[in-house]
């Protein structure tokens, strides 16, 4: 028997309605969940809940004679120990040690679906980050939505999503023109023409787009500006695939804007917003009436010239995304994008949809990267750019994810290229996956000794107080994943590794898991060593919803 913070928050909410149906009250004042918390007195007990106080009130009773009734039917509940009152009306709830130490076996028996739950089970997600334009390649500027998303992504769908990785392809409008340009002129070795792409890149692209085709340079000006725009855009975004692969992120679609525009889906938009009633013609252009739906003005759909605006190729992309089945749209943009949060909400309400509900729009904001706390220089390749590869080739993958998934996107992120790479444990992913490596050092170490850790132990036998500060640290896991995936913040995920490798630490240095010398294996040092697997096991997980290894050996 074990219980997880997650079940125990259950079982309180279920006392809670029996103590309420007992006395034929009002269980519509019930919440739909609870939640328990550790009181920071260890002494009060494992758990502590404050349901009897929210509800008491509510139903016309004392808190404390509802917490008597709550602490009567939890008790009943198996592996729980003791319930007692505290206060106005707090629970303070104990769990017998064979229920807090069998948390770690089913840890080990669930493997690598422990932390995992059916919570959006029944949500079907687009999630929507990077969209760079196919004009460079994957820079400093897209990496932290490129860490945090992917991470979202894997997190999502831990908690039971079904998430689908989009990558919107902006290849439509006069930047696609301009790097075409640009290419063309680098490859005749003029100037890169004005506001046109600078950057060793593309020289780089040129030449090989001379040498796969060496017909281009005898073509009519017209035909050989198209080819080289065409073959540039499918070598950028070859390159940028590439780079993205490299860095662990994948997309299940690659949505291209030009297919908006080539097949019909902005008109077909405009004429699903007609049907709302929101459309109006005004000055000879076609507009949206967004004002109704709290944005700061009306947008232009299409121009008095008869030109599409950009903004109706964005509503035609969110109703594209509907249409396609997507329950909820999670847009991922840059610092430079606050203005689209009203917009996008809108064209959703315009739409028919719920703006609360059916799209979501996340803002990250900027990163700088020092090198021993001066700025790093420029990229050579790409001119005014730091690309994604640089940053992989100075720091390596998992320092990179971790490091930029670890912080609140809510604020500016500066990483120093030597704090994020040495090995000491002042640096947070070398801390985290240290600890990974010494429970993995620890379990082969057992094994060279001949001791196995069987299939079974006596759970009842972790109740040292580190043993049980790690065993509550490791219950909390499924809670945080949850939680993460609600709010759509990842680093809590992160920071809860780091705590768990602190409360492994103490663990460590205060319970010998492997006997010295002649000392026989015991029942309590197998036990620890389940803990010890547990431990390794919610590691792997935890780093795995980030993209980040968890090697055995460092």
């Amino acid at each position: 028997m074990s219980v997880t913070p997650a079940e125990l928050a259950v079982a309180v909410l279920a006392a809670a309605r029996a103590a309420i149906t007992e006395r034929d009250l009002d269980t519509s004042v019930l919440p739909a969940t609870t939640s328990v918390e550790r009181p920071r007195n260890p002494e009060h007990g494992d758990y502590a809940s404050n349901i009897a106080l929210q509800l008491g009130k509510k139903v016309g009773l004392n808190p404390r004679d509802l917490a008597a009734a709550v602490a009567k039917n939890l008790q009943e509940t198996p592996g729980i120990d003791a319930v007692e009152i505290a206060g106005p009306g707090f629970l303070n709830i104990r769990l017998s040690a064979g229920a807090a130490g069998g948390l770690a076996g089913r840890v080990v028996r669930e493997g690598r679906s422990y932390g995992r739950s059916e919570t959006l089970a029944k949500e079907k997600v687009n999630l929507e980050f990077v969209s760079a334009n196919p004009t460079g390649p994957v820079h400093l500027g897209h990496t932290r939505w490129a860490a945090v998303g992917d991470a979202l992504g894997r997190i999502l769908a831990a908690a039971g999503a079904d998430v689908t990785r989009e990558h919107y392809i902006n290849d439509a409008g006069v930047q696609m023109n301009r790097f075409g340009e640009s290419v063309q002129a680098a490859a005749h070795g003029r100037p890169t023409p004005p506001d046109g792409y600078p950057g060793e890149y593309v020289q780089d692209i040129a030449n090989v787009i001379k040498s796969q085709n060496p017909d281009i340079m005898q073509m009519s000006e017209e035909d050989q500006q198209k080819a080289f725009l065409d073959e540039a855009y499918k070598a950028m975004l070859r390159e940028m695939r590439e780079s993205l692969e490299r860095f662990g992120v994948h997309f299940d679609v690659w949505f291209s804007e030009k297919t908006l525009h080539e097949g019909g889906a902005v008109e077909h938009a405009l004429d699903e917003l007609r049907k709302q009633g929101h459309v109006f013609e005004q000055d000879g252009a076609v507009w949206l009436r967004t004002t109704d739906f709290g944005d700061d003005k009306d947008r232009v759909l299409i121009r008095s010239n008869g030109e599409k605006t950009y903004f109706a190729a964005d509503a035609a992309y969110y109703i594209n995304k509907r249409e396609r089945g997507f329950d909820r749209c999670i847009y991922m943009l840059g610092a430079d994008h606050h203005g689209y949060v009203g917009r996008l909400k809108a064209i959703a309400a315009c739409a028919g949809d719920d703006p609360q509900r059916n799209i979501e729009v996340l803002i990250g904001q900027l990163v700088s990267l020092l090198r021993g706390g001066e700025p790093v220089r420029l990229s050579k390749r790409a001119g005014t750019l730091i690309t994604l590869d640089e940053l992989i080739d100075a720091v390596g993958v998992d320092a990179a994810r971790y490091s930029l998934a670890r912080s609140s996107t809510d604020s500016p992120l500066t990483l120093d290229i030597e704090v994020i790479t040495r090995q000491k444990n002042d640096n947070p992913v070398f801390y985290v996956q240290y600890v990974g490596a010494r429970t993995a050092s620890v379990a082969r170490y057992a094994a060279d000794l001949g001791h196995e850790r069987g299939d079974a132990y006596d759970a009842a036998l972790l109740v040292h107080e580190k043993e049980l500060d790690l065993l509550k640290a490791i219950g909390d896991f499924p809670g945080v994943v949850a939680t993460a995936a609600e709010l759509r913040e990842p680093h809590r995920v992160a920071r809860y590794l780091e705590d768990l490798a602190a409360a492994y630490h103490r663990f460590y240095d205060n319970c010998r898991v492997l006997p010295q010398g002649d000392e026989p294996f015991t029942d309590t040092n197998r036990a620890r060593l389940w803990l010890n697997d547990a431990t390794r096991q919610v590691i792997v997980n935890g780093l795995d919803l980030l993209g980040v290894s968890a090697p055995e050996r460092m």
